[in-house]
């Protein structure tokens, strides 16, 4: 269904995340998680420029499946930005992760613990309604997340025990204002709201290593697809700090929701209508090496980056 806009974002196409070493990610996300190598392409010159907004950019990007979902990761070869601030917390409004739908939570775990990572939450948590969860970060600093849904919960597909990674189901998003998100995210570019609650006491604050959290979580889904959107508005604690203003694409806090809209030139008039800020300066026609044919990069209201692109 349209948006009062009459945006539809038809689907989350991928999650995209700059690295400091393409191949160094790719080995940690096919080895750890089973994800695996779609393609391998490296995009230059006035397109890459302009696309992602850093001059003389030459960016290596490889695309890794895992079920029906894809992430791409970036490496920009014209030279690696600034690293993630290594006391970044959930509530900071830079935050954002992904989470890969586990069959077994102990063999996953067990996985894991092969590669190099960070924690975030101490061991898997139980969370309510029987979820388990588990927070940490890549070796770019990057937070990511295991996510178990016992039997009758969320989605069939997500019960499987054919694989032990099964997917992706959305990626969260820190913001400051739920109704403000909401304004954009679903009024302006059509996804569908199926709920907020709210997440309190010690589950949640040993899952994210943050004390007294108290958070509304916030869920989206596209038009097609299992990939959605979830906002992390944490009511508490205060001191959440914004995303700098100075983030460029090539710095390892760079990730990006890849949004596919079926006319692109008619959504970018909508969202210069609502103010966003763009990172591009127009529609970027691409070369037949990228996975789609046109895009624009732009940022949200607490500066997360969306690439609007068009098949």
């Amino acid at each position: 269904m349209a948006s009062p806009s009459g945006i539809t974002v038809q689907a989350v196409q991928s999650i995209g995340l700059t690295v400091s070493d393409a191949s160094q990610a790719a080995d940690f996300f096919t080895g750890a998680f089973d994800y695996t190598v779609v393609s391998d392409t490296v995009i230059s010159g006035d397109e890459a420029s302009y696309l992602y907004g850093v001059p003389d950019a030459q960016v290596r990007i490889v695309s890794l499946a895992l079920g029906q979902e894809t992430i791409r990761l970036m490496q920009f070869l014209s030279g690696t930005g600034e690293a993630i601030p290594t006391d970044s917390k959930s509530n900071d409004l830079w935050f954002q992760h992904f989470a890969i739908i586990v069959s077994d939570m102990d063999k996953a775990y067990e996985r894991l613990k092969k590669f190099s990572f960070t924690p975030i939450s101490p061991e898997p948590q139980m969370l309510p309604n029987d979820i388990k969860a588990f927070k940490f970060r890549d070796t770019d600093g990057h937070p990511l997340e295991l996510l178990q849904f016992p039997p009758g919960l969320g989605p069939d597909y997500w019960q499987s025990k054919e694989a032990l990674f099964l997917g992706m189901d959305h990626s969260a998003i820190a913001i400051s204002s739920t109704e403000t998100s909401l304004s954009l995210y679903r009024d302006v570019l059509g996804l569908t709201h199926q709920g907020s609650f709210t997440n309190i006491g010690i589950k949640q604050e040993t899952m994210d290593n943050l004390f007294s959290a108290k958070v509304i979580v916030t869920s989206l889904t596209p038009a097609q697809g299992r990939l959605g959107v979830e906002f992390l508005d944490y009511l508490t604690p205060p001191g959440a700090r914004p995303f700098p203003l100075d983030q460029q694409t090539n710095d390892l806090v760079h990730m990006h929701f890849e949004l596919l809209v079926d006319d692109i030139d008619a959504a970018v008039e909508v969202l210069e209508e609502a103010h966003v800020q763009f990172v591009s300066p127009k529609v970027i026609d691409l070369p037949d090496v990228m996975p789609f044919k046109r895009g624009v990069l732009w940022r949200g209201p607490d500066g997360h980056n969306m690439l609007l692109v068009e098949s």
